[in-house]
C-alpha cells in the first residue's frame, strides 16, 4: 500500500497542484491582453508588487490543500497560513517572478513544495507560459515535463552562466548587491536576471543556467527549487556554505558541485 507520506506521492501532488494553479492564472493574464499591465497593489516596498491573481491563485492552492492535506501545515507568500498538526508543511508562491506578471513578460512561474520537519521532501514548480512543469520528490530525481533532468557539469567559473535577482529592499541592500555584480562579472561569462528565484532554481536543475545565488528571499521563492537542484545532482548551500534552512533562508547557494566552492569563497570575500 502506498503511503500518503511517499515522497513521490507528495509529489504528483505537488505537479497537479502547480499546474492547475498556474494555469488558473496564465487564463486570467491573457484575459488582460498582450502587453497590458496588470493592477497592483504593493507589499515590503513600492517596487514590490502584489496582484489580485496572486491572492486568488494562491486561494486556488489553499483550499485544494485544506481539502486533500487537511492535518498539515501551510505557508503562503500572500499570507494564506495555516498552522496544522503533521510534520508536512507547504510552503506556496501561487505567481513567482510577480513583476513579470504585471508587464506580460514570460518568467513567471507557480511554486509549490511541501517540508517535513523544515527539510523539502516533494515540489513542483510551473511555468505556464510555456507550459514546462519541473517536479522533484527526495530519492527519486528530477524531471521536466516528466524527463529526466541533470545540472550542466559546468566546471570552469570563466565560462559559467549564473543567474540572480535583487532585493525589493531600495536602501542599502541593493547597492550591496550591486557592489558584488561588480566583483563577479569580470570573472564568469555573463550573468542572467529572470525576475524569479524559481525558475532560476529550476534552470539550474535543468542545466539551463550554471548556477544561482540570491540574498533577501524566502522559504516559498526557494523550497521547490532547491530541491529540484540536489535531486539534478547539484549543490545548495547557504552563502558561508553551511547548511541551508529552507524555511528561513536569509540567501541561497545553487550550482554544479564542481563550481560551489568557488562560489561560496567569492562571496565570502564580498561579504
Amino acid at each position: 500500500m502506498i503511503s500518503d507520506q511517499d515522497p513521490a506521492v507528495l509529489r504528483t501532488l505537488c505537479a497537479d497542484i502547480a499546474r492547475e494553479a498556474g494555469s488558473f492564472a496564465h487564463d486570467q493574464r491573457r484575459l488582460l491582453g498582450a502587453g497590458s499591465r496588470a493592477a497592483h497593489d504593493t507589499k515590503s516596498s513600492n517596487v514590490d508588487p502584489v496582484t489580485e491573481f496572486d491572492r486568488a491563485t494562491e486561494k486556488l492552492v489553499f483550499d485544494r490543500l485544506r481539502s486533500e492535506r487537511p492535518d498539515d501545515s501551510i505557508v503562503g507568500e500572500e499570507g494564506s497560513n495555516h498552522r496544522g498538526t503533521s510534520d508536512f508543511e507547504w510552503h506556496i508562491d501561487p505567481i513567482d517572478g510577480t513583476v513579470n506578471f504585471v508587464y506580460d513578460l514570460p518568467g513567471w512561474c507557480t511554486s509549490v513544495a511541501v517540508l517535513r520537519d523544515g527539510h523539502p521532501v516533494a515540489g513542483a514548480i510551473y511555468a505556464p507560459v510555456v507550459d514546462e512543469l519541473y517536479s522533484a520528490a527526495l530519492g527519486h530525481g528530477a524531471t521536466i515535463n516528466d524527463a529526466p533532468i541533470t545540472v550542466s557539469g559546468a566546471t570552469d567559473l570563466a565560462t559559467a552562466l549564473p543567474a540572480t535577482g535583487f532585493s525589493y529592499q531600495l536602501d542599502q541592500v541593493r547597492v550591496a548587491q550591486a557592489d558584488r555584480i561588480a566583483r563577479i562579472l569580470p570573472r564568469v561569462r555573463d550573468i542572467r536576471r529572470q525576475g524569479s528565484a524559481a525558475l532560476d532554481l529550476a534552470y539550474v536543475a535543468s542545466g539551463r543556467v550554471d548556477a544561482y545565488f540570491e540574498e533577501f528571499i524566502n522559504s516559498w521563492d526557494v523550497a521547490a527549487g532547491v530541491l529540484l537542484v540536489t535531486e539534478a545532482g547539484g549543490t545548495v548551500t547557504a552563502f558561508d556554505g553551511g547548511p541551508l534552512d529552507a524555511t528561513a533562508p536569509a540567501g541561497v547557494i545553487a550550482s554544479t558541485p564542481e563550481l560551489h566552492g568557488e562560489f561560496v569563497t567569492m562571496f565570502v570575500a564580498s561579504r
